[in-house]
């Protein structure tokens, strides 16, 4: 039987190499960054966060594991999602809400599959456990394929039927909005990753994820020569994946947990993990867009200086894993930096300033690399340029603010004619502003 396959082509035995590794470390690495971001937090917050929990499970024999770091507490997350009670709501739906997790957590850990993890390899012929491995030049990716940008586009979009779904099989209000809200915001912010994606595109002039990378290696990162598309493929992913302040989907004071509410063990553990999953992912996205991929220092050149053998090949995964994981940092350090944003300035923002600043950035690529200026100092003059001119017109632009005052006849903002409307205390004690000393009088 193994006789009739005949030789298997290197691309093949390491595309599916490429998966079977990249999916088990994004797993690995989703459980530490929720561990990674309780720390951030806890940093920012000034305090200390989880240092306790080692592998040692409580017990004397396995002291020695005892980790004060808190290393372990990720297992412990793991084990306590596994053993809790999974509820489900009596009026639920019962198929949809067991559905919905699988469904978000399913595009989540596929759409790595394009990402050029380290570039082109010699691989040598070889023979494993009976098989015959046919060498060549082969890709570090799951797949080689000339559709690779719009496949991660269309299954990172797949990502918000998981959320709807769960809002609405879970039969309740709070999680009904959730998954409203995460709906129009991604269907809002689509529009400008999709024009700042356009915008590399149109500079590089091709959709190969590889030879974006190989186009960075020759003329440097796309966050030089276009950081405006840069600021906005961020934002954009940064709401795609609702983070904060772009996670008014479940908004705690809002909407209690939002599309999650109903949901516990290992089903709303599924949610968690997407989340951070699809933060790697669009992370890999952002790095293989702007930040060079395995490029180590802008223009230098890796592949002038690393060599092409095998270890070569894990020193550029190694360098385009450690820029995944510092935007993923960046992520988090948004998160507890900014306060959340109300839901109707998400979708102001969206509409009125970042999908038009998007349109921008696409009209003055093309016009630019029409003239043929799409190399790095006329494309970076270009965009101060337009930073320029935006900071210029925004203070003339119309605003809409909608915490402005209603006049209400007879309150102390409207007050009748001839009135005069006073709520500052009148009391002598209530005016003392000092904490000791007393408005009364003294008797001597």
């Amino acid at each position: 039987m193994i006789a009739l396959i005949g030789p298997i082509p290197a691309q093949l035995f390491v595309s599916v190499v490429v998966l079977l590794v990249v999916a088990n470390v994004i797993l690995l690495t989703v459980a530490y960054l929720i561990y990674l971001e309780r720390k951030i937090s806890a940093y920012i917050q000034d305090r200390i966060g989880p240092n306790r929990t080692g592998f040692d499970f409580g017990l004397p024999g396995l002291a020695v594991l005892r980790g004060k770091l808190g290393l372990g507490q990720s297992l412990a997350d793991g084990l306590k999602f596994l053993l809790k009670e999974d509820f489900r709501a009596a009026n639920a739906d019962k198929g949809l809400f067991t559905l919905a997790p699988m469904a978000i957590i399913t595009p989540a850990l596929i759409g790595f599959a394009i990402i050029p993890w380290a570039g082109v390899w010699v691989c040598p012929s070889f023979s494993l456990l009976g098989l015959e491995i046919q060498g060549g030049p082969v890709h570090i990716t799951g797949a080689s394929v000339g559709v690779g940008i719009i496949y991660l586009v269309a299954v990172a979009s797949m990502g918000v039927y998981g959320v709807t779904l769960g809002g609405w099989a879970s039969n309740n209000k709070y999680s009904f909005f959730g998954g409203l809200r995460a709906s129009a915001q991604m269907i809002s912010y689509e529009i400008p990753l999709g024009l700042s994606l356009l915008a590399v595109l149109l500079l590089v002039g091709t959709i190969m994820p590889d030879q974006i990378v190989r186009h960075q290696l020759e003329h440097g990162w796309l966050v030089f020569s276009q950081p405006v598309a840069a600021f906005v493929f961020f934002t954009a992913i940064l709401a795609e994946a609702s983070r904060a302040p772009f996670d008014n989907p479940e908004a705690e004071q809002e909407l209690v947990g939002g599309y999650h509410t109903e949901y516990s063990s290992m089903r709303f553990a599924l949610y968690f993990l997407a989340e951070y999953a699809h933060m790697v992912t669009s992370a890999a996205f952002f790095v293989l867009l702007f930040l060079g991929g395995w490029d180590l220092i802008p223009f230098v050149g890796t592949d002038t200086v690393v060599s092409a053998s095998l270890l070569g090949v894990l020193l550029k995964f190694a360098i385009y894993f450690g820029k995944v994981l510092l935007v993923v940092a960046m992520m988090m350090v948004v998160r507890w930096t900014l306060p959340r944003i109300r839901y109707d300035q998400v979708m102001m923002m969206a509409w009125q300033a970042i999908i038009p600043l998007s349109l921008v950035v696409v009209v003055m690529t093309a016009t630019m690399v029409y003239f043929d200026l799409g190399s790095l100092w006329p494309m970076l003059g270009a965009n101060l340029a337009l930073l320029a001119v935006v900071l210029f017109i925004q203070p003339v632009l119309p605003h809409y603010n909608p915490n402005r005052r209603v006049p209400l006849y007879g309150s102390r903002f409207c007050p009748p004619l001839g009135q005069h409307a006073r709520t500052a205390p009148v009391e002598p004690i209530a005016i003392e502003d000092h904490p000791t000393r007393s408005a009364a009088p003294r008797v001597a």
